[in-house]
């Protein structure tokens, strides 16, 4: 597998509508994905004294975050809402390969911070609600 730019990795926002548009949540400086799957112990007295998981049982869940510039754009603006409404809607991360994930994903957290003279920058975390599809 070749190495891929983390500038191509992006995370971005759907507009609501059918088909679902996406753009991009501009200003996003690091980008970092989780997939996370809980474990179902099946051990019986006949795994002679070794663990054993149920395939396919448990609970799956993708969890996002990032941290970047504050431009405005309409795509954090809408961001922004969805955190203070605390509504799911649809997201997708973008690869440099044209691998994409979606699904719909609650906004769990954003701050904001700023320096004198400096930028203001956010952090932002995302959990996943139902299925995270990859194409």
């Amino acid at each position: 597998m070749a190495a891929e730019k983390g500038s191509a990795f992006l995370l971005k926002i759907g507009n609501g509508g059918n088909p679902i548009v996406y753009a991009t949540v501009a200003g996003l400086r690091t980008t970092q994905m989780s997939v996370n799957g809980e474990a179902v112990q099946i051990t019986s007295k006949d795994s002679g004294g070794w663990r054993e998981l149920l395939s396919g049982a448990g609970v799956r869940s993708v969890s996002v975050s990032g941290a970047g510039i504050f431009t405005g754009s309409a795509a954090e603006q809408r961001l922004k809402a969805n955190a203070l409404a605390g509504v799911i809607d649809d997201y997708a991360l973008n690869f440099e390969s044209g691998e994409q994930m979606a699904g719909r994903f609650l906004v769990t957290r954003l701050d904001y911070a700023g320096d004198y003279n400096g930028e203001r920058s956010y952090t932002l975390s995302l959990e996943s609600s139902g299925p995270v599809t990859g194409a």
